[in-house]
């Protein structure tokens, strides 16, 4: 389920809903948000960061990345 919820944070980021530097929902937003618990949008948020796709401001937030990877095949 956490991928899932990954894949279309993943989505909008490559469609230029979410553009680099803006915040991404709370794990608390996201899970409401997905209708998942707040561990599985942790998760979620865990893989976009080891995507490359987002960066932890430890105390401040996750943002989108300011240089998205190019997607992987």
């Amino acid at each position: 389920m956490y991928l899932s919820v990954a894949d279309e944070i993943e989505r909008r980021i490559r469609a230029g809903e979410m553009p680099p530097r803006t915040r991404v929902p709370s794990a608390r937003s996201l899970a409401a948000e997905a209708g998942v618990s707040t561990r599985t949008s942790e998760a979620a948020l865990r893989v976009l960061r080891e995507r490359g796709l987002t960066v932890a401001v430890h105390g401040v937030g996750t943002f989108v990345a300011p240089d998205i990877p190019p997607e992987s095949d």
